[in-house]
């Protein structure tokens, strides 16, 4: 269902940069849209759900994790002797 065309305070142009020039409305397809009024600009945002891009491979996600897990004991050296 379309809804009336209102315009959104504060909104600035991303291709014009001019403030107040945007007006926004859902058309029948359920996308809302904006369009600036001043250059023309239009941009529709759909309310469905995007595809889940998988997560990219980085050198932090493809490791293996071999570390070996356990306790060590830590041993701290006396310095030479100040007498």
């Amino acid at each position: 269902m379309a809804t009336p065309k209102r315009f959104i305070a504060g909104a600035v142009c991303p291709r014009c940069a001019e403030m107040d020039k945007i007006m926004m409305f859902t058309d029948d397809a359920d996308e809302q849209i904006r369009e600036c009024v001043a250059c023309g600009f239009t941009d529709a945002v759909s309310d469905a759900e995007t595809p889940a891009t998988p997560e990219l491979d980085t050198r932090v996600n493809t490791r293996d994790n071999e570390d070996d897990h356990t306790v060590k004991q830590v041993v701290f050296f006396k310095a030479g002797s100040e007498d």
